[in-house]
């Protein structure tokens, strides 16, 4: 084992076999968090395989070699404790919340779920139901129809293009035999990393972590190659929505690159009310109901993301203020907005850190992208080193490159070719 810490109050140790344990020392409150996160997500599966980690996520509870699926949950429920999990393109995580006297057999848990589970055949077929059910309602849904479409807009037929949920068809094809091989293949200690938050000793969550964990196949790291961008416009007329959802966007660095200048780009440009983008485009034109910027980060990519909520009527004229507010962007910097957007990221930040199971998951992405946990401090730094020069040219490489962009719900027919006028690049 390896013992090594950024700030005070983190403790990380590597187990013989790879697995990764960091526990965030936080004396001042009574319950603890405990995750495990497995870097296994959509983004690392084949097209024959899309969905099969959500599937996976869905059948972990219903059942280990010891336990029914029953027990599972009365086994966490008398102790108080709160179960739960979530996929992403990067990894598939299972959490569990209660008294921090209680974090080692949480662990001891987790342990079970994340390593024994049984994968009973009848419960197969019922959670396959249950999963086909959540397709449904997000195929239903025209904000999360523009998603997708502008996942695929910027990166086409790779992997991370395409929904966590998975495809329909695959859904109804998985098989027990197959979910049982992934784990087997993906579930390895190079890929696990096992946290606890709380006011809890590093020495028994190391203990227990070996007991649970220790034991695990080491295996080898789960990597993919970083998606090529390619740019366009997708669009998919929806019956019964009288309004549009429009997801407008750039690449921009992942984690492992120079992305700070385009994070601070997008709380500069739609973050908040007084944000421009929400400024003129919704308070003072009223040609939306609904608009926002984000930079979405992770180890393999970034997609800097504008996403709005309109009437079909007021396309046009949406489109030609976004793209003149970005030009703006590109030429000059207003020193108040920089300020505002730095505080904003600065105070987004601490809310995280102060919430002890988004702090386990931020250390634990830190250690599958970067190998350590990047203290508060570095964090903090990244963010107020960013000069006004770095956010007009992270402006200008996005316009540079192209934007993606997806049309759901009341699309108007020839509205894809009207957008693709409204993007083309001026003239000089």
């Amino acid at each position: 084992m390896s013992d090594h810490a950024n700030d005070a109050d983190t403790f990380v140790t590597t187990l013989d076999n790879g697995v990764r344990v960091v526990v965030l020392r936080l004396p001042h409150i009574a319950t603890a968090a405990v995750s495990v996160f497995v870097r296994s997500g959509s983004q690392h599966e084949s097209a024959r395989n899309s969905g099969i980690s959500h599937f996976i996520e869905h059948m972990a509870f219903k059942g280990t070699h010891t336990r029914d699926c029953q027990q599972i949950n009365l086994d966490a429920e008398r102790l108080g404790a709160e179960v739960n999990a979530h996929t992403d393109r990067n990894h598939t995580a299972f959490h569990m919340r209660g008294l921090a006297r209680d974090a080692g057999p949480f662990l001891r848990m987790l342990g079970d779920i994340v390593r024994q589970s049984s994968f009973p055949e009848a419960e197969v077929e019922r959670e396959r139901e249950v999963v086909l059910h959540e397709v449904t309602e997000d195929e239903d849904d025209a904000l999360s129809t523009a998603f997708r479409l502008f996942d695929k807009a910027c990166y086409g037929e790779h992997a991370v293009a395409r929904p966590v949920i998975g495809s329909r068809a695959n859904i109804r094809r998985f098989t027990r035999a197959e979910l049982v091989a992934y784990v087997q293949r993906q579930y390895t200690g190079a890929n696990t990393v096992v946290g606890v938050a709380g006011n809890v000793d590093d020495d028994r969550v190391v203990a227990e972590a070996l007991a649970a964990f220790g034991d695990m196949p080491p295996g080898s790291e789960n990597r993919v190659a970083a998606p090529d961008y390619v740019g366009g416009i997708r669009s998919r007329r929806m019956a019964g929505y009288s309004q549009l959802h429009v997801v407008l966007g750039f690449p921009i660095p992942g984690l492992l690159g120079e992305h700070e200048s385009a994070v601070v780009a997008a709380a500069l440009f739609g973050e908040g009310m007084s944000s421009p983008l929400l400024d003129r485009i919704r308070e003072r034109r009223g040609l939306v109901y609904h608009a926002d910027c984000s930079a979405d980060v992770t180890d393999l990519c970034g997609q800097f993301v504008i996403e709005a909520s309109t009437s079909p009527v007021h396309l046009d004229e949406y489109f030609v203020e976004v793209t003149r507010l970005l030009r703006e962007h590109a030429e000059s910097t207003d020193p108040v907005g920089l300020e505002r957007a730095r505080n904003q990221i600065v105070v987004r930040s601490l809310c995280a850190q102060e919430i002890p199971s988004q702090r386990l998951e931020i250390a634990a992405l830190d250690l599958f992208a970067f190998g350590r946990v990047r203290s508060r401090d570095e964090l903090m730094a990244g963010v107020a080193a960013i000069r006004p020069v770095d956010v007009r040219q992270a402006f200008a490489r996005m316009l540079d490159v192209g934007a993606a962009v997806a049309l759901a719900g009341k699309v108007a027919r020839g509205a894809e070719e009207r957008v693709a006028q409204l993007l083309a690049p001026r003239g000089p």
